[in-house]
């Protein structure tokens, strides 16, 4: 995906877990993260308190989804992905990506990547790989600011 295109459909899941969302429903009111991961990426367990971290931090402010991205047969155990999830506290909702269907529309190729879409659901920022958390966070700010300067 390149910059100021907007958010794809939310369509395809094999399973949403922990509620169900639309792309109406992120788009409007407020900015949205969203991280792919899965249960074989070490790299995203590591990040994924910090992604929590955030989501509870910003929560009034951000809509946070995240999207299970399996790399090999044994990433497509809906078991396991719910037993992962709860392990690492993913309360909010998860698209269950199991034929790629959301990977490619974001044109994805890894895991942990996340991408950050303005409240009228443009892409403001994409990174990939566990760390800069904090380049994620100012960019984040970013986005909120100018929402609140325009309001």
């Amino acid at each position: 995906m390149k910059l100021r295109e907007p958010m794809p459909e939310l369509t395809g899941a094999a399973e949403w877990l922990n509620g169900q969302l639309t792309r109406e429903k992120l788009v409007g009111e407020k900015p949205t993260l969203i991280h792919f991961w899965s249960i074989s990426c070490h790299l995203c367990k590591e990040a994924m308190p910090q992604v929590n971290q955030f989501r509870d931090q910003y929560k009034d402010k951000l809509n946070v989804v995240a999207v299970h991205m399996p790399r090999s047969e044994n990433d497509l155990n809906i078991e396991e992905i719910k037993k992962t999830a709860a392990e690492y506290g993913i309360t909010q909702p998860i698209f269950v990506d199991s034929e790629h269907k959301l990977t490619d529309a974001f044109e994805n190729q890894y895991v942990p990547a996340y991408y950050v879409f303005d409240k009228d659901g443009l892409l403001r920022h994409f990174q990939a790989g566990g760390s800069g958390m904090k380049m994620l966070e100012k960019r984040v700010n970013r986005v909120l600011a100018e929402m609140e300067q325009a309001e």
